[in-house]
């Protein structure tokens, strides 16, 4: 057992329910983040990381991709961002002797939060065919083995390179050229996942799939703030910050969520005195709990009531902006004007008053920002949602101008950067273009594999290697049966980690376990300290650099584990110089200057404080990159999800305790539970309908054609969500997604809205 990690694995007897918080941060967010830190890494280690976390000349946060303020506190983190960090500056070690004593079937019956308080892992491991253990193996048997398999491929497109959103730009970039060296476009990643959807639409109406607003945007113009689909205070805390910023300058802010939230009820910044023993910041001037999936309904209700709003005064619409830059109005008008008010109802729940004065609020607003974030993004008409929101910035000429625009919140530190260095499946020609005549190659044009189908051509039987930078693919996955299942099928499945987790206890035939640095830690190569890029959710590109001493002298920086599997691969005679990439980061980033646009001069202007912001068209002047050279209107249709009798529609959410697939802990202090996880938040007044209890233990079943899938041991929460509706958390209910339950264009798995039934249980091991 690692020292002070659990020395057994939890169970819910201990959970218990309270009141939920009407406020989020304050002392004891700092209680909470600091004493994970000094428990994993004691208090200098802890002290050391902690002052240059999101600092200029610091390294940047493992955890959300909220970019950092230009003149950053004396304290630039979260609790969230304090527990991240704790993982990774861990004292814990999982080592060659924790395998040996650990066998895979024991270690797959323990939880993600046993499994990931375990700590860093040390040294290569090796799972050869059938096996029931890791063993250890050189770095060059590593590489042997990886060779091996992909070199007995019939097809490169047998392979499949998957990659986390805490991949550094040079390492991402170095990723997506070995794989298109080898042959394939199989690149999936955790954008496929979350912001997908995001990306298809935006990519669509404006031309770009970006966020078009910065941080000052929100802090010093901005005079709507609309959060709809997102709950900053657990999973983006830092945004809170500039909410009261914003706030406290005159800000309105409307928050539209199916479940009430804390952080934005009530903000206490635990860097003011009023955020540590005053009342704190009031946010959300407006509150809409709007059904699950509803926001398709409820924005194309506003953006009829705008349109016959102007046709009273003439002064509600932008028709300048409009008529010069714009094109398809008149169809997505025909749509507005057809909608039944009795579906909008259904639909969203809100009654007429609630939206109207959600009008007004616009209507009042010289300039507005849309926030979302997953509770958009995961659901069958994800992309049709997220252009009607579009459709509502582009009436009233809200894009392209200071305080105006559409910020998707990105979840992990750099997957917006990922994909800007290529990490897409179907990359543009332009830039496969540019990738060719850089490095005297020619890229594959056939677009490969995103995750579901990735996980689709597993199935099949299609893919014989697949290797993994980052992340937690068995967790993160939707239908957790059958992706496990995939994954055991595949002959050679490679996890390059910092840490012990689920994917690595659901191995392939054969499975390697490669530890990587991780963002705290020096990084020296060739005998100098080298430092990486990211990119934020808001376009702003700054260097990361560790200040620990590595958890081993066995890890390897991501960067170099890919430039000495890429020359051991495609052999001596290839032409790009791995080697130098890997002793010197300057040479990857000279090259992802000439292929990139957007990061020329890269070397001398990201050695600027704070780093630089990448050009964005329509933000920058009103320029659309689309079809037609304008921003699009869209014709979206309404399809109102039509849930049973003695159903809920589910949406999947996370504890305050985790990020993402982590879990950091096993409370969710906002919401008022307390030692456990296995809850589900329902309506009082459906539990009643129901005939089931608060407290009642209850099996989560959802029905498909193919077949139900079950998440079993549940303890009912009564919550304030909306009506017909419930919430729990993932990945314990990733099991109850389907594999072909994906939004419609982006695939990405619909998550968020998923018609279960509650069945109730003998007594579980929750307490009553």
């Amino acid at each position: 057992m690692t020292k002070g990690a659990p020395d057994h694995d939890y169970d819910d007897s201990g959970l218990h329910v309270r009141p939920p918080k009407g406020s989020a941060a304050g002392l004891p967010g700092v209680v909470h983040g600091l004493k994970d830190v000094v428990d994993q890494a004691g208090v200098r280690r802890g002290v050391r990381t902690l002052r240059v976390l999101n600092k200029p000349g610091g390294f940047d946060c493992p955890g959300c991709a909220w970019p950092e303020p230009e003149t950053p506190h004396l304290a630039e983190f979260c609790e969230n961002g304090a527990k991240a960090v704790a993982e990774e500056a861990t004292l814990r070690r999982v080592d060659a002797g924790f395998f040996a004593a650990h066998s895979i079937g024991q270690l797959a019956t323990k939880s993600d939060y046993w499994l990931g308080q375990q700590g860093r892992l040390t040294a290569p491991m090796f799972r050869d065919t059938d096996a029931d253990h890791y063993r250890p193996i050189s770095w060059d048997g590593a590489f042997d083995v990886i060779a091996e398999e992909l070199a007995g491929m019939d097809s490169p497109d047998r392979a499949a390179f998957y990659t986390s959103g805490r991949t550094s730009n040079e390492a991402a970039f170095l990723y997506q050229l070995f794989a298109r060296k080898l042959g394939t476009n199989n690149l999936p990643d955790c954008s496929n996942m979350c912001h997908e959807s995001s990306g298809a639409a935006l990519n669509e109406t404006i031309g770009i799939g970006k966020g078009s607003v910065t941080l000052a945007d929100i802090t010093d113009h901005a005079e709507l703030i609309v959060v709809v689909g997102q709950n900053p205070g657990t999973n983006h805390p830092r945004m809170l910050t500039a909410l009261e910023t914003a706030k406290r300058r005159g800000a309105r802010i409307v928050a539209i969520n199916p479940l009430p939230e804390a952080g934005l009820r009530t903000f206490k910044n635990p860097q003011t005195v009023r955020g540590v023993v005053g009342a704190g910041t009031p946010l959300a001037d407006l509150f809409l709990p709007i059904r699950v999936g509803g926001d398709l309904a409820f924005f194309q209700a506003v953006n009829r009531a705008l349109m016959e709003a102007d046709e009273r005064t003439g002064d509600v619409v932008d028709h300048a902006f409009i008529d010069q830059f714009t094109s398809g109005l008149s169809e997505a008008a025909e749509v507005w004007r057809k909608l039944d008010p009795a579906e909008v109802a259904a639909a969203t729940g809100l009654t007429s008053r609630q939206i109207d004065s959600f009008v007004d609020e616009v209507i009042s607003a010289r300039s507005v920002v849309v926030c979302w974030a997953m509770g958009l993004t995961q659901h069958k008409k994800s992309v049709p949602t997220i252009r009607e929101i579009v459709n509502f910035l582009l009436l009233r000429g809200n894009i392209g101008r200071p305080g105006a625009g559409a910020c998707p919140v990105r979840g992990h530190s750099n997957v917006q950067g990922d994909r800007t260095m290529g990490i897409w499946e179907k990359m543009p020609e332009a830039f496969l273009d540019r990738l060719a005549a850089e490095f005297g190659f020619q890229p594959p044009r056939r677009h490969g594999y995103d995750t579901v189908d990735t996980i689709r051509a597993m199935v099949d039987g299609r893919i014989r290697v697949f290797m993994a930078l980052g992340g937690n693919f068995a967790a993160a996955t939707p239908d957790s049966e059958r992706t496990a299942d995939a994954l055991r099928s595949v002959p050679l499945t490679v996890h390059v980690s910092t840490k012990l987790n689920r994917s690595h206890v659901v191995p392939g035939r054969r499975s390697l376990i490669l530890p990587c640095l991780g963002r705290t830690e020096r990084d020296m190569q060739a005998g100098r300290a080298q430092f990486v890029t990211v990119e934020d959710s808001m376009s702003m590109v700054h260097a990361s650099s560790g200040n620990l001493r590595p958890a081993s002298a066995e890890l390897r920086s991501e960067v170099a584990i890919i430039a000495r599997l890429a020359r051991r691969v495609l052999g001596g005679d290839d032409a790009t110089p791995w080697e130098e990439f890997a002793a010197d980061y300057s040479r990857i980033r000279e090259r992802i200057s000439r292929v990139v646009p957007g990061f020329e001069d890269f070397e001398r202007r990201i050695a600027h404080p704070g780093g630089f912001v990448l050009p964005h068209p329509p933000r920058d002047e009103r320029r659309f990159p689309t079809s037609d050279g304008h921003a699009r209107f869209t014709a979206n249709e309404l399809d109102v999800i039509s849930v049973p009798d003695g159903r809920l529609l589910l949406q999947t959410i996370r504890s305050h305790d985790q990020f993402n697939t982590t879990i950091y802990g096993l409370d969710d202090r906002y919401r008022g539970v307390y030692a456990g996880r296995r809850v589900v938040f329902v309506n009082a007044d459906d539990l009643a309908t129901l005939g089931i209890a608060d407290g009642a233990p209850v099996d989560l079943v959802s029905e498909w054609p193919d077949g139900e899938r079950r998440a079993p041991a549940f303890r009912v929460v009564a919550y304030p969500t909306a009506r017909g509706c419930a919430a729990a958390y993932y990945p314990e209910t990733n099991a109850l997604v389907p594999l072909d339950h994906t939004a419609e264009i982006s695939n990405t798995p619909a998550s968020k809205s998923l018609i279960v039934r509650l069945e109730q249980t003998a007594a579980t091991t929750a307490s009553p």
